[in-house]
């Protein structure tokens, strides 16, 4: 079970690293970022920020690892993400400064007794990337379920904020590919192959077509043939779902992956968040810059989580 704890740790801090180097641009243009590219952790910016602290992104993906130690309850998940908004739990540096706004929406219902099923917006407004950034730790619960299972667990965790079916759907894809990231497969080949099984097991489901060719880019054609200029990086969750994948398949190492995200500008922080769960994942914790890693908040906090999450998941195994 070392690969599985190794693979835990790798996930969780690539997260963090990704959201780390995104924070202090969020918000900023393409263009002005391409200006005075980011090419290392910086500070400050955006937020006025010291290096390496990471934002919701991290903190909700934490609060989900941090639920998944104990028993799968969607209750305890949702009572972790109330403690974050409300409390500061699992901040960096002790402040929530980064919400989005169906996020908070989804909190503020959680915290007036709504079902945590059904506090995640619905409406096709409501696709933002709030899921999908804090989705990550699931693979590892849903890992050896049946496809139906995992599909429907993942609607479960996503529906507490994000409930419409193109959110659910993206973080389906996304965990599919962690899934078969962490089988050792190779990034291509997961590529091809989800361009039948998620469609496959969509239109098993009946889902509306409408929505599956929503996805055309990542289950049809080629996404790592495009430039850059046909790539967005806004927080719907479609766009940070498109970019993680292209980044990932266009480069080579954790480092690379990255900080092209990131300076694709808008979401910075969450865009590298997404893509650096799964190229953490990819590469290994060995491949994320040690420099990098001990400028990053909480860092002991993080391993700790890491292990006690491995020991929950190796222990249900058992």
């Amino acid at each position: 079970m070392n690969d599985l704890r190794y693979n835990i740790k790798s996930a969780l801090f690539g997260v963090a690293i990704g959201d780390a180097l995104g924070v202090p641009v969020e918000f900023k243009s393409r263009e002005a970022i391409s200006e005075n590219p980011v090419l290392d952790m910086t500070g400050f910016g955006t937020y006025n920020l010291p290096p390496g602290t990471f934002s919701d992104d991290s903190s909700l993906t934490f609060c989900l690892a941090e639920a998944l130690t104990e028993d799968f309850d969607l209750d305890i998940i949702a009572r972790n993400f109330i403690k974050w908004f409300y409390e500061n739990y699992w901040t960096a540096r002790g402040d929530v400064f980064d919400i989005g706004i169906a996020t908070r929406q989804a909190i503020d219902k959680l915290a007036r007794g709504v079902q945590a099923e059904h506090a995640g917006g619905i409406d096709v407004s409501s696709n933002g990337n709030g899921s999908l950034m804090r989705i990550l730790p699931l693979v590892f619960y849903i890992i050896d379920k049946p496809i139906a299972e995992r599909f429907e667990i993942t609607k479960q965790i996503s529906s507490i904020t994000h409930g419409h079916i193109r959110s659910v759907v993206s973080c389906f894809y996304y965990l599919e590919f962690a899934r078969h990231i962490i089988r050792g497969t190779d990034k291509f080949e997961i590529y091809k192959k989800l361009q039948s099984e998620v469609p496959d097991f969509l239109n098993s489901i009946s889902t509306e077509p409408v929505e599956i060719n929503l996805f055309n880019r990542l289950l049809e054609n080629n996404i790592y043939e495009l430039e850059s200029n046909v790539i967005s990086s806004s927080g719907y969750v479609l766009h940070t779902l498109e970019a993680t994948i292209w980044c990932l398949l266009t480069t080579d190492n954790y480092h690379e992956a990255v900080l092209k995200a990131v300076n694709l500008g808008d979401d910075t922080d969450t865009t590298a968040a997404v893509t650096g769960g799964v190229a953490g994942l990819l590469y290994g914790f060995e491949s994320i810059p040690k420099t990098w890693l001990n400028l990053l908040a909480r860092k002991d906090d993080i391993e700790d989580l890491a292990e006690r999450f491995a020991d929950k998941i190796i222990f249900d195994r058992n």
